[in-house]
């Protein structure tokens, strides 16, 4: 088992800010969105190192229908989502990873900041698959 966090980092959080203040709806809702995408696109990129580094990189697909499709050895299941509901579990993971140092912090309501940043708990095992609690 490998946990994971990734994040575009606070400056998109103090841009994205400024936007909204300012009126400028269409330009928040577009940098937020690429940021939100570049944060899972960051999450990913880290769950091939792990496979990378338990050597079964081999197994990935080698065209990006199989990259869609998750056509890979493991899972990667985020908090909050239905295969991990109880957010409490969060805790566990700011505690092992220790966030602050990447200028990621938990807030009271269990949700990470800044908003672009994921968390995840990842399992290699070949039948490891997503699924709803």
């Amino acid at each position: 088992v490998a946990v994971q966090l990734a994040t575009a980092g606070a400056k998109v959080d103090e841009v994205t800010a400024a936007m909204f203040a300012a009126d400028q709806y269409r330009d928040y809702m577009e940098l937020n969105g690429l940021t939100m995408q570049l944060t899972e696109a960051l999450a990913e990129y880290w769950h091939s190192r792990i496979r990378s580094e338990l050597g079964f990189a081999s197994e990935d697909p080698t065209d990006i229908a199989g990259m869609f499709k998750l056509d890979y050895r493991g899972a990667r299941f985020s908090l909050g989502y239905p295969a991990c509901p109880d957010m409490e579990d969060r805790r566990k993971v700011v505690e092992l990873l220790k966030p602050e140092r990447v200028g990621v912090e938990l807030s009271e309501e269990l949700q990470l900041h800044p908003e672009q940043s994921t968390d995840a708990f990842v399992f290699h095992h070949p039948e490891a698959k997503y699924f709803s609690v």
